[in-house]
């Protein structure tokens, strides 16, 4: 991020802006939606702009800039459409100590103006640092289809009851007041009986809120799937618009804690296998602490909650405390392993059935059905088997498993990041720690990626044996 958002106050403040065409036109007509003191400097000014100054909207002075006209100027835009007077401008307004825009130079700017929808108070900020303009348009009429013209008006008067709907308890509760007021009560309002219905239906709608009996702790086990954000689904994402408190494992991506509500508390409460972890008794007791408060709580888990997700404990947990649940499921790691490498985890005439596998469990390295395993044609995703690599090796090769079996190990996927390792159930071990791997990965077990596959069916038939 190269230009930092922020909303800068103008009221009262000065503005300049130097030229008096068409470039200067432009800026005028968003500058003048402000409160601030704008003064124009133009030798020959459209005669808009000589309209606003009769007017008295702005200050027009008829002349070139000259120093010190920009001092005490919280912005100055250099408009002339003509670069080396632009540059001069620039100069004086930045030795005057005003942040300046130059008109079309992304470069010598200090600060860019935004493409706005104006919905006053509510404004909507877009801005794709010069890189593409019309794609910031579409995204603005996009929005302001999207943002009724009520908007504002809602907002003014709401701004102005916001103290008194402080006797509602910070949180949920007067969340669900403003947006009941926004969405429903204030729209339908308006409707009736115009902005002068605005208040009373305000005062009505705290009331009903006010005695509206204390909202009961909900915990949702989300799905935060593999780690790339648009594979979040949509009801995964409402969860995290609205959680109170979201409690994440250690797989899940920083892409993914971003989505998060801004005022939302964030707890880690992360699990390394063979190594740190919280233990599973905290992890119920932090749930089910913050559920009996009545928050809203996303106990966010990598990939599918109901996939080696010690789920079933929270459950009994949150159960116990008498608070209400839902899961709302995620795409697990297998499901993205194999879309990574063109496959599919069942095909007609080679298996039938895929197994999920664990690497390990709470006593160490997990026992399975490895004569089963070891049969030609067997598929099976095991989750956690970086450290347990060489003991499900030896397990499979010990019971028949022949030694050509394809194995694929898929580090970070669907992540930018991911690595794919092609190799066999022979080469499992040393494949991996020559391989180094740092980060979450899954190893599937009778497939290798289709690209794999196809360069040995285009060798000839004396190579590929």
């Amino acid at each position: 991020m190269q230009h930092f958002p922020i909303f800068l106050a103008v009221a009262g403040r000065r503005i300049v802006v130097s030229g008096g065409g068409a470039a200067a036109l432009a800026k005028l007509r968003l500058l003048l939606k402000t409160e601030a003191h704008i003064t124009v400097l133009a030798t020959d000014p459209a005669p808009e702009i000589a309209a606003w100054a009769e007017a008295g909207r702005l200050t027009l002075i008829r002349r070139a800039m000259e120093p010190g006209d920009a001092l005490c100027a919280a912005l100055f835009y250099a408009a002339n459409e003509d670069a080396a007077q632009d540059r001069r401008v620039a100069a004086l307004a930045q030795r005057d100590g005003a942040l300046v825009n130059i008109v079309d130079d992304l470069h010598n700017s200090q600060f860019i103006t935004p493409a706005i929808v104006d919905r006053d108070p509510v404004v909507v900020a877009i801005g794709t640092e010069g890189a593409a303009p019309v794609l910031a348009r579409a995204i603005k009429k996009d929005i302001e289809d999207r943002l009724p013209p009520v908007l504002g008006t809602l907002a003014r008067i709401g701004k102005a009851f916001r103290a008194r709907v402080e006797a509602l308890p910070f949180g949920a509760r007067r969340r669900d007041f403003w947006s009941a007021f926004y969405f429903d009560a204030g729209p339908r309002a308006i409707a009736e009986g115009g902005a002068h219905a605005v208040e009373p239906a305000l005062h009505c709608l705290l009331a009903d809120h006010l005695n509206k009996a204390p909202n009961m702790g909900l915990v949702e086990f989300v799905g935060a799937g593999p780690g790339d954000p648009e594979l979040l689904t949509l009801k995964a994402r409402r969860a995290l618009h609205t959680a109170d408190v979201v409690i994440y494992d250690r797989l899940v991506s920083p892409e993914i804690l971003e989505l998060a509500r801004r005022e939302a508390v964030l707890l880690d409460a992360g699990k390394e296998g063979f190594g740190a972890a919280m233990a599973q008794d905290d992890i119920n007791a932090l749930i089910v602490e913050h559920g009996a408060k009545g928050a809203h709580v996303v106990r966010l888990k990598s990939g599918d909650p109901t996939v080696f997700g010690r789920l079933d404990e929270e459950i009994e947990a949150v159960e116990a405390a008498g608070l209400a649940w839902s899961i709302v499921p995620g795409i697990t790691a297998a499901s993205a392993a194999v879309a990574s490498i063109g496959q599919s985890l069942t095909k007609r005439q080679r298996n039938g059935s895929v197994r999920f596998l664990t690497g390990h469990d709470m006593k160490g390295f997990a026992d399975h059905d490895w004569a089963a395993l070891a049969r030609p044609g067997e598929v099976a995703a095991i989750y956690m088997g970086k450290r347990a690599a060489r003991f499900i090796q030896g397990r499979l090769l010990m019971h028949g498993a022949r030694a050509d079996t394809p194995v694929t190990v898929i580090e970070n996927a669907s992540r930018p990041d991911s690595r794919v390792l092609s190799t066999t159930l022979g080469l499992l071990e040393p494949t991996l720690t020559d391989a180094a791997l740092s980060g979450p990965a899954l190893t599937l077990l009778g497939l290798a990626p289709r690209a794999a596959l196809a360069t040995v069916a285009d060798l000839p038939k004396e190579a590929a044996q």
